[in-house]
C-alpha cells in the first residue's frame, strides 16, 4: 500500500473528501517553493502534486507555463525537484507526493535511475501527461513494479471505447479533467462533472479526483461533493506569481482545502 492508498483509506474511514494542491517545484525560487510545500499539509492539503518544470508543457495554460519558465530560469532541475521531496520527507513521512509533468526529463534522467531516485526521495505517484496507455511499457509498468502509483487523466472526450484503456494499469486515483482544454481555462461545473465521475466510477474502484477550473473555496466544495475530492493548481500558482508571501499563499490554500472538506 502506497501513501496515496493509505491516505484515501483514511479519508474514506473519516467520511471526508480529498483536497489536492498543485505547485510548481522551484517557483518562484527553490527556498520559497520548499517553504510553501512544507506548509501545505498544515494548510489542509491531503496530497501534494509537485510539478516538474518543462520547456514545452503542452497541457498547461499560461499561469503554469510561466511558473515553469520562472523555475527553469532559477535553475530548477529534476534532481533539485527530487531533492525538495527528500527535504520535505525529513519532516513529513505521511503526506503523499505525486510528481506531475512530462516524460522528457524522466527519459533524459534514465527511467531505471529515475524510479530508484524517486522512490528514495519519497515520491509516491506519477502523472505523466504525454505518455498514453499505448506507451505503458515505457514508464507506467516499471513504475508500478517499483512501488509507485501511476495516475492517469480522463477527460470529457474520453468515451466509452477509450475509458477502459485509460483505466488499465492506472492506480492511486483517477484524475478527471473537468474541462476540455488547458489548465486554468474555464470554471468546472458540478452539473457537467457529476455524471462523468459516475461514469468513470462505474468502471473502477479507484477514487476519482477532479481538477482544472477550480479557483475558489465554494467551487472546491461544489466539485468535491460530486467526486472523491478536488485538485487546485492554477489558482495557487497564480497567488505565488502575484508575489504573495508563503504565509499568504498557505492561507489561500487553507480556504480551498476547507471548501473541499466541507463537501
Amino acid at each position: 500500500m502506497t501513501r496515496i492508498d493509505a491516505k484515501f483509506a483514511a479519508l474514506n474511514a473519516e467520511g471526508r473528501k480529498a483536497f489536492v494542491a498543485y505547485v510548481m517545484a522551484g517557483d518562484p525560487d527553490y527556498a520559497t517553493s520548499l517553504e510553501i510545500i512544507k506548509g501545505l499539509p498544515g494548510a489542509g492539503v491531503d496530497i501534494i502534486e509537485l510539478g516538474q518544470p518543462f520547456t514545452d508543457p503542452m497541457a498547461d495554460g499560461p499561469t503554469i507555463q510561466l511558473a515553469g519558465q520562472r523555475a527553469l530560469a532559477g535553475g530548477q532541475t529534476l534532481k533539485k525537484t527530487l531533492a525538495m521531496a527528500r527535504a520535505f520527507r525529513e519532516e513529513d513521512d505521511t503526506t503523499p507526493i505525486v510528481l506531475m509533468g512530462y516524460y522528457n526529463p524522466i527519459y533524459n534522467h534514465g527511467v531505471d535511475r529515475f524510479l530508484k531516485d524517486a522512490r528514495a526521495a519519497g515520491i509516491d505517484g506519477l502523472i505523466v501527461v504525454d505518455l498514453p496507455p499505448e506507451e505503458d511499457s515505457e514508464l507506467c509498468i516499471p513504475a508500478q513494479a517499483a512501488g509507485l502509483n501511476f495516475i492517469r487523466l480522463a477527460t470529457p472526450t474520453t468515451d466509452e471505447k477509450r475509458l477502459p484503456k485509460v483505466l488499465t494499469n492506472t492506480s492511486g486515483f483517477v484524475y478527471y479533467v473537468s474541462i476540455t482544454g488547458i489548465t486554468g481555462a474555464a470554471a468546472a461545473e458540478a452539473a457537467d462533472v457529476g455524471p462523468e465521475v459516475a461514469r468513470i466510477k462505474a468502471q473502477t474502484d479507484l477514487p476519482v479526483i477532479v481538477g482544472f477550473g477550480i479557483r475558489t473555496p465554494e467551487r472546491s466544495e461544489v466539485i468535491a461533493r460530486v467526486a472523491d475530492g478536488a485538485v487546485v493548481g492554477s489558482a495557487i500558482v497564480g497567488e505565488i506569481a502575484a508575489g504573495r508571501s508563503p504565509a499568504e499563499v498557505l492561507d489561500f490554500v487553507r480556504g480551498l482545502a476547507e471548501g473541499a472538506h466541507r463537501a
